[in-house]
């Protein structure tokens, strides 16, 4: 370990108590030394050794299944980061960068009705997005408003309520479901995988432009990625299971903010079973890190590429 007892005490502290405030109903964290030492602290310390090579800011890509714990793991590592190794460092998620309400329903009008639901390649504002990562790596930094959106009401909020960043971080972590995603071949793209895509993309208008997306604007932005998290989990399946679960904490959490049922959750990751599906299969040859997830939704294990 590279860092000094003390700042391990500090660190430690700081993390055990940011999982006790993420303990919610009946989801304890289990064996929460052991992932510290086993899993945050080694990938926290690759990111370090990283950034000492030229002290730029680094871009930290960190991708998974929706549910696969992306935004738990990013404030972890935050903590670890500032707390063991004196980094700076700033969260955002592509999330952030949905396109608004009428943009997607302009989209939805244009080129598919799919396009009126958030999620996939092609509903983020991919032109702010690519600006604001820019400046991240620019040696002229300016001030960085990072947008925020309300999955509650299904649009952006106003810029009062946007994240303002005012010094150059040393560390970016950007996380996202399909952060990193790459394209499908065309032949890939002939079968439908589900039935979203066999009743409402019969003459495969989405997926074919979502692809497209992804061959060009989105390929740019993953570009400037220095290195890569993968959070694998078991199988698609689990995906539906543990976006329940976030459901459920949501409707804890949100107070009365209008939230998703079961039947709403499963047809909402239909969206997105096609690219997770492609990612799951491939992505572990393209990340630096990749952490297993097992079907408990605990982490299993670490590799390093």
């Amino acid at each position: 370990m590279d860092i000094s007892k003390q700042r391990y005490k500090k660190l430690k502290e700081k993390y055990l108590k940011f999982l006790k405030s993420q303990e919610v109903l009946s989801e304890p964290f289990r064996d929460k030394l052991g992932q510290l030492n086993n899993f945050f602290l080694p990938i926290s310390e690759k990111i370090h050794k990283n950034y000492l090579n030229n002290k730029k800011t680094k871009i930290i890509g960190l991708t998974g299944g929706q549910g696969s714990g992306k935004s738990t793991i990013s404030q972890i590592l935050k903590i670890v980061l500032k707390e063991g190794f004196n980094l700076n460092t700033v969260i955002f998620s592509i999330d952030d960068f949905y396109k608004t309400l009428q943009e997607r329903k302009d989209m939805s009008k244009k080129i598919n009705p799919l396009f009126l639901t958030r999620g996939v390649p092609g509903t983020h504002n991919t032109a702010l997005l690519l600006k604001c990562l820019n400046n991240f790596k620019s040696k002229h930094f300016k001030k960085i408003l990072i947008p925020k959106f309300d999955k509650s009401i299904d649009d952006r909020l106003s810029e009062r309520f946007w994240q303002n960043i005012k010094t150059k971080p040393d560390i970016v972590i950007f996380e996202g479901w399909c952060v990193g995603a790459y394209p499908q071949k065309k032949k890939d793209l002939i079968e439908p995988i589900n039935v979203l895509e066999k009743e409402k993309d019969k003459k495969r208008t989405w997926r074919n432009f979502i692809n497209k997306e992804l061959k060009t604007r989105y390929k740019k932005i993953f570009k400037l990625i220095d290195l890569m998290i993968f959070l694998k989990i078991p199988s698609f399946e689990y995906v539906y299971k543990w976006r329940l679960l976030q459901e459920k904490k949501l409707r804890v959490t949100s107070k009365g903010k209008k939230t998703m049922t079961d039947k709403q959750v499963k047809n909402f990751i239909m969206f997105y079973e096609r690219i997770t599906r492609h990612m799951l299969k491939n992505f572990s040859k393209k990340a630096k890190f990749i952490i297993n997830i097992d079907s408990s939704h605990r982490l299993k294990s670490l590799k390093f590429n």
